[in-house]
């Protein structure tokens, strides 16, 4: 009998977007630290970018600022970059995994796909209620910022 399910999907958290917007407007709101700045993370936090090499294997360093004025120190690396697909894995002793964001045309808009995996189902099922929301809170959040992205590009 075969499976359709994931063979990571026990340690997975995932979700999807529809955005109406063509692949590439959705792609220059990851690539530009500008507005990426401007969407990434939770409702209440903004960033803060201290490096950002948007590039295979390039260092992404930032610090989420939380709404209750704690900061929390991000180190990521960018893996793979092409024009519908972004890996980046998040260096972290505890809090370790790989988010691929895909971007597929969908009618005359972008499906977002989103899909973090962490190093085990335990630690999945640790941050699993706050990381499903905040999760959803990033892709609204996404899907304003696309909205400023100069379109069609001059």
């Amino acid at each position: 009998m075969s499976s359709t399910a994931s063979p990571t999907a026990h340690r997975e958290c995932a979700t999807s977007r529809l955005i109406d917007a063509p692949p590439a407007r959705v792609f220059r709101a990851i690539a530009s630290p500008e507005h990426l700045a401007r969407w990434w993370g939770p409702n209440g936090f903004s960033s803060t970018f201290e490096l950002f090499e948007f590039r295979p294997d390039g260092a992404w360093r930032f610090t989420l600022h939380g709404p209750d004025g704690t900061d929390y120190p991000n180190h990521n690396l960018f893996r793979e970059i092409t024009p519908d697909r972004v890996l980046i894995e998040h260096l972290s002793d505890d809090h370790h995994f790989f988010l691929t964001i895909t971007l597929t045309l969908e009618g005359t808009g972008t499906r977002v796909g989103w899909q973090q995996v962490f190093d085990s189902a335990e630690h999945r099922k640790q941050i699993a209620t706050f990381v499903l929301p905040a999760n959803e809170e990033n892709l609204d959040r996404l899907t304003a910022e696309v909205r400023n992205v100069d379109w069609p590009m001059a």
